[in-house]
């Protein structure tokens, strides 16, 4: 997805409004295996996925708990790093070489100040990754991760081509053994 296309799905913006965002955003690559951002560091950048995959992650002391998976179009960010200015809680894993486009967050501030339809951007970006975090909060309490693979399978397929299993095991808070059972089940 191009730059236009990202900035359109979040909210429509005057032309003049959008090309004032689009003049601090840039283009950065980065390979397989790259750590995005950091847990408990402030991240002062967000980033809209031009191509390639992503994955979120915290850490326990046994093993990494994948909580999201980003791909072309969808936006990385830690909302703490955003908000606050805080350490995020996540770490952000490329999980194949990735093309980027990023914000640093500075300046999307200051141009909240300066142009209502950038500050009325930045609260529908607010307004839809809070709805994310809630959907996936509520996925977790009240599915079962039978149900929850089978969304994946309908509303994200391609993750199940682009992403290890070990990855998508975690995410559904199970094992590999366990997902692999559910994979038979379906079939």
């Amino acid at each position: 997805m191009n730059i236009d296309q990202i900035l359109d799905q979040i909210y429509i913006l005057p032309e003049t409004s959008k090309n004032n965002l689009k003049q601090y955003i840039t283009e950065v690559s980065h390979p397989k295996g790259y750590c995005l951002m950091e847990a408990e560091k402030v991240v002062p950048y967000l980033y809209f996925i031009r191509k390639g995959i992503a994955r979120a992650y915290s850490s326990t002391s046994d093993n990494d708990i994948t909580f999201w998976f980003g791909s072309e179009g969808q936006c990385i960010l830690s909302m703490k790093s955003y908000v606050e200015d805080k350490p995020g809680y996540e770490s952000i894993e490329l999980l194949e070489d990735c093309d980027l486009y990023m914000l640093e967050t500075e300046h999307l501030k200051k141009l909240f100040n300066e142009d209502i339809h950038i500050a009325n951007w930045g609260r529908k970006l607010a307004e839809n990754e809070m709805i994310k975090s809630e959907e996936l909060i509520i996925s977790r309490q009240f599915k079962t991760s039978l149900e929850r693979y089978k969304d994946i399978i309908q509303y994200q397929p391609d993750l199940l081509k682009r992403v290890q299993l070990g990855y998508i095991a975690s995410y559904l808070g199970i094992t590999q053994v366990s997902l692999s059972r559910i994979r038979a089940e379906i079939k």
